[in-house]
């Protein structure tokens, strides 16, 4: 039932001929649309608005946007690393902080068009209600608020990769219309996604309203989205701004999600989990909840939010099997992926969760040790194939095992469906523990909420016979507390897209001197990186090497991200190039 309905999005994208629109325009911000769509005979009726919707989600099911997800948010992180035998210069230069304008990863065209196809929508939906007495003034506040949810969600992507990018509310629809815009700070771009994002929440439709069963509660902007969108973002400009103000808010949003979550878990718990559970969280426990997350047949559990649709047929996921699978076609495909989990993932370490531990996990008692990568507790392995979301066997966990699970090849590469998670209840839990974290005083009161919070995640993953649990009194300290949080964050969220945005956060907030109103080609100095921080990102490399040529070459905040496509300054002279790269004939680094 749930594929045949995304069977259905892909045909109703195809029959108001969207397509075209959304994968034929060239490179945002010259973008050249076309008249098709857009003309007067369209725009008549509920199902047009119904179809052109559809589409702006199946869009942010493109290929160069799942694999954006992984390359910006995960591999410059600690936990990928490319795969030793895979011939790649440009990843090369990526893992040597060498972003080349020229990298073919710089492209933002693929958000752009996602954010021009909800414009399109904003800009005539509306007018459908003189049309067709059947699509509401109810019906377009819900399109509405979509559309605002789904553009500042592409927005949010773009100010963590770029920091300053241009902004527009403005849909292009015409093959004669070409304008340029230059780049907003991030203060500007983030305080319209939260403008936005307020007044959809007022009519985005609730979680849980589609039904109990029905995808859409998941794979749709709702009001748990809305909110873990907004929990999300909060966090990330209290860590550039060191705001009070705004931690608290992500605490408030937060709490929004794990209310509603909860509701819902009341509303339907004799139909849906049968362990009746006392807390207000639910969790999945034990050896099955990684699969019933991510296993190949499952997807849109009850602990998720949004994901990504994808059915196998009409759409695979094959960014995520590309760079965590294998890569190629059925007759002629490496037996592996290009991507690879790096070292701090093959044994444990009794400082993990301090700035001293080298590796991600406390204990063997903690399934998600065995179960997120392949060969496990193999100490002397420098790379280990992922596993998380895309073994075909589901979660076979053996904590007993000198070695972890062996890698399977055994998942078709043909209609590889596999579901790409952008928000679950534990990744808001862990946002909130960040919020308190950082909202501590002299008293740890906000110490101790925090801590319960991490607790109740990495408890639901222990093996129940285990001794070897967090104890708060090991956390002496606000800086103690903080780096528990992001350790647990690494644990239970792995792979997922998260990795490099969390490193970013706690470098921040360690970081003085940073202006986000100002663009970064503007400002005459830039503060310097945290140290501790890079010490994560380099850990992946081991001692010394290229680790520490990694370490020396980040001098800056510019460094973090990266620089725009080369034909994109090109054709629009408006925008400035991150400063820490020039263009000459050979683009050279500066």
């Amino acid at each position: 039932m749930i594929t045949n309905i995304k069977k259905h999005i892909v045909k109703g994208l195809l029959c108001c001929g969207f397509a075209a629109m959304l994968y034929g325009c060239n490179d945002f911000l010259t973008i050249y649309p076309t008249d098709r769509i857009v003309g007067s005979e369209f725009w008549k009726k509920k199902a047009d608005v119904d179809q052109m919707v559809d589409g702006c989600y199946q869009s942010m099911l493109s290929y160069d946007i799942q694999e954006r997800a992984i390359m910006w948010g995960a591999f410059r992180s600690d936990e990928l690393v490319k795969l030793a035998d895979y011939n790649d210069n440009v990843i090369d230069n990526i893992s040597a902080v060498n972003l080349l304008p020229t990298n073919r990863y710089n492209r933002w065209s693929a958000f752009y068009k996602v954010i021009n196809n909800c414009n399109i929508v904003l800009n005539h939906a509306e007018d459908v209600m003189a049309e067709d007495p059947e699509f509401t003034q109810g019906d377009y506040q819900v399109v509405r608020a979509q559309m605002l949810a789904l553009r500042s969600l592409c927005y949010f992507y773009l100010v963590r990769a770029f920091r300053d990018v241009p902004y527009t509310t403005h849909s292009y629809e015409n093959d004669s219309e070409v304008e340029v815009l230059e780049q907003s700070a991030p203060d500007v771009v983030l305080q319209n996604c939260l403008d936005d994002l307020k007044e959809a929440r007022q009519y985005i439709m609730r979680s849980g309203a589609y039904g109990q069963f029905d995808w859409r509660n998941k794979g749709y902007m709702t009001r748990d989205a809305v909110d873990a969108l907004m929990a999300d973002i909060y966090l990330w400009r209290a860590a550039m701004t060191h705001s009070s103000s705004d931690y608290q808010q992500a605490i408030v949003h937060a709490d929004s999600v794990i209310n509603a979550k909860h509701a819902f878990y009341e509303q339907y718990k004799q139909f849906d989990i049968t362990d009746q559970k006392k807390d207000i969280y639910h969790l999945e426990e034990g050896a099955n909840a990684l699969s019933t997350i991510f296993g190949t047949n499952a997807g849109n559990s009850h602990e998720s939010i949004l994901e990504w649709q994808y059915n196998g047929r009409d759409n695979s996921n094959e960014a995520l099997e590309n760079y965590y699978y294998q890569s190629g076609n059925q007759d002629n495909y490496r037996s592996t992926s290009m991507l690879m989990a790096s070292q701090v993932f093959n044994s444990v370490d009794v400082n993990a969760n301090t700035d001293q531990g080298k590796k991600i996990y406390l204990s063997k008692n903690d399934y998600r040790f065995w179960n997120n990568v392949y060969d496990a507790n193999n100490e002397e392995a420098q790379q280990l194939s992922i596993r998380k979301m895309v073994d075909a066997t589901g979660s076979t966990v053996n904590t007993t095992s000198t070695v972890g699970i062996q890698k399977s090849n055994s998942r078709a590469f043909r209609e590889f469906r596999q579901n790409w998670i952008v928000y679950r209840l534990t990744d808001v839990m862990l946002m909130k523990a960040e919020a308190l974290v950082e909202t501590a005083s002299s008293d740890s009161t906000n110490l101790k909420k925090a801590f319960d919070l991490v607790q109740m995640v990495n408890k639901r993953s222990m093996a129940k016979t285990a001794t070897d649990t967090l104890k708060f009194e090991t956390f002496k300290d606000k800086e103690d507390m903080e780096l528990l949080v992001m350790a647990e964050r690494e644990r239970e969220l792995c792979f997922e897209g998260k990795r490099w945005w969390d490193l970013l956060r706690y470098g921040y907030r360690h970081m003085e001197g940073v202006d986000i109103h100002q663009k970064l080609a503007d400002q005459a100095a830039w503060p310097e990186l945290y140290k501790p921080m890079l010490d994560m990102v380099i850990r992946k490399y081991g001692s010394g090497g290229e680790g520490d040529a990694v370490s020396y070459k980040m001098k800056g905040e510019p460094y973090l991200y990266w620089p725009i496509e080369e034909n994109e300054t090109k054709v629009n002279p408006l925008l400035k190039q991150n400063p820490v790269y020039i263009q000459e004939k050979t683009t050279s680094k500066n």
